[in-house]
This record gives structure tokens, sequence and C-alpha cells, in this order.
């Protein structure tokens, strides 16, 4: 497997791959757009590849859009995908370990976000075996507050927040 940092030639590779699976929101448009806040510095992408296959990527975000985060300069974790195909054979690991590192060269803590649903499950026990603990402010919606007696659509954007001490 091979990490590296994602450059334009691989967009159409990546959406088709999603685009197979039915996933939304993942067209060449939004990883030109990832490209462009790669070269700007605000965001980190790597991508995995297992031979000549796109296999995942994964998201830093150097100034995260969640308050908690940003005001306590935080890195997030975001957008970490992992192709069904590819699942439990480390692709998640390595990306975790390497978006870690990046993260530790600048910050004592990193965080990310989890969705809710059953299709998050193996995210949620993965982010825990590694060390993750809930931030403690509950339910969030689009990085919100979910009020208790409030109702809410639950989708993607509806998450838990997770926060890693990276250093001993």
């Amino acid at each position: 497997m091979e990490l590296r940092p994602l450059t334009p030639q691989d967009a159409p590779e990546m959406a088709a791959a999603f685009r197979a699976l039915g996933w939304p929101g993942k067209a060449e448009e939004d990883y030109a757009a990832y490209f462009a806040r790669q070269q700007s510095g605000e965001l980190v992408v790597l991508v995995a590849w297992s031979g000549e296959q796109f296999a995942g990527y994964g998201c830093v975000s150097w100034r995260s859009e969640y308050p908690p985060f940003r005001d306590g300069s935080i890195p997030e974790i975001q957008d970490l995908n992992v192709l069904p195909d590819h699942r439990r054979q480390g692709v998640g690991t390595a990306l975790l370990d390497a978006l870690e590192g990046l993260i530790a060269d600048r910050s004592a803590v990193a965080g990310l976000g989890v969705g809710v649903y059953a299709d998050y499950g193996s995210a949620m026990r993965l982010y825990i075996a590694r060390g993750y603990q809930f931030d403690g402010r509950g339910l969030m919606s689009a990085g919100r507050p979910v009020e208790p007696g409030s109702t809410v659509r639950i989708d993607d954007d509806v998450t838990l927040m997770l926060t890693k001490s990276l250093r001993p």
C-alpha cells in the first residue's frame, strides 16, 4: 500500500469509485477543491493506493470549522473514507497513523467527528480502539449542538466529536 498527497490526476478515479458505490458528494470537483485547499496549506489530503487501485483517503484540516477545535487550535481529521473492498486490510489504520503523525508535528491533540448511524459503526470502533475520546459536548448537527428536545434529521452532518492526545 502507498500513501501520498492528493494530485489532480487522482480525482477521476476517486470520483468514479464512489460513484460506483452510489455515494453522493464525491465528485471530481470536490477533489479539485480539496487539491486547491491543499495547495494553499489549509488542508492535507492523503490518498491510499493498493497497487494500482484507489483504496481510500483522509484529510487534515489545520483550522477546523468546529468551534471548540478551532478555538483550541486542534487540527481535525476529516472525510476519512476506505472503499468497502479495501476495509479490514489496514488501510484506515495506515491513513490514521499518517494523518496523526502530520498533526503531531504541530499539535498535541487531534480531533475528528464521527457519524451516528450504523454505517459509521466500524469507524466508531476504530476511533475508540485508537484512544479517541468523546469531547463531551454531545450530538452536533452541522457543527452546532443539538439542543435537548429538538428534532434533527440523522444524516452525515450529525456527529459526535472526539479528541485524542498524541503525546504522553
